[in-house]
């Protein structure tokens, strides 16, 4: 896999979030100001545009100017929180021309790495990294496996699917959802929604 394969996916997550909009909104209108469905479409969109066309051969490089457009485009919280998980992911593969699944684990532990640094969360706060970081334990677990990428990403989109679906059982801590308290339990959360997508982008591109 080269960078080619990471302009393929940014593609993907570009289409994905553009068809998932109306969803994204309506889940965050219930729980936020109900712009999340425009900030992901925008936001993933001009990293695509970023790169598209691009000869940039060093994969770390790529994500990283992917990430740097997205941070442009949309400021916002949520856009910046995506943003900052590209441009980690950049940072760790810099160098690499050539990636192979272990790389691609370290990708999206990057990508976690890089939101939960940025927006100072935890995992079981009811946020993004609650759909995210099952699926990088099933990459990592799916590698040690030594599992094809086809089995990888299917089980990596499963477990953020759950994790998404189990923010049902989470009470809110950031953001307009925490000042529901208790009454933000049985409310599915818009972030966890949009690493499910991203896992989806991810199942997509390899089945």
């Amino acid at each position: 896999m080269d960078s080619n394969y990471l302009i393929k996916f940014i593609e993907e997550l570009k289409d994905i979030m553009a068809k998932n909009k109306d969803y994204l909104i309506e889940l965050d209108s219930v729980v936020g100001d109900g712009d999340l469905g425009l900030t992901m479409s925008d936001g993933f969109k001009a990293a695509y545009e970023s790169v598209k066309e691009s000869s940039e051969n060093d994969c770390g490089k790529l994500l990283y100017t992917a990430g740097k457009a997205m941070s442009t485009a949309v400021p916002s919280t949520m856009g910046t929180l995506m943003a900052s998980g590209l441009m980690e992911a950049g940072k760790s593969l810099k160098g690499k021309e050539n990636i192979d699944n272990a790389d691609i684990v370290v990708l999206f532990d990057s990508y976690a790495k890089g939101v939960q640094k940025r927006g100072k969360a935890n995992i079981g706060e009811k946020t993004f990294l609650d759909g995210i970081c099952p699926a990088v334990d099933s990459l990592k677990d799916s590698l040690n496996k030594g599992l094809d990428l086809i089995e990888m990403s299917n089980l990596s989109f499963d477990e953020a699917k759950k994790g998404f679906e189990n923010t049902t059982n989470m009470v809110a801590v950031h953001g307009r959802a925490a000042t529901r308290g208790e009454n933000s339990r049985s409310l599915k959360d818009p972030g966890a929604c949009v690493a499910m997508l991203i896992m989806e982008a991810f199942k997509n591109i390899n089945n």
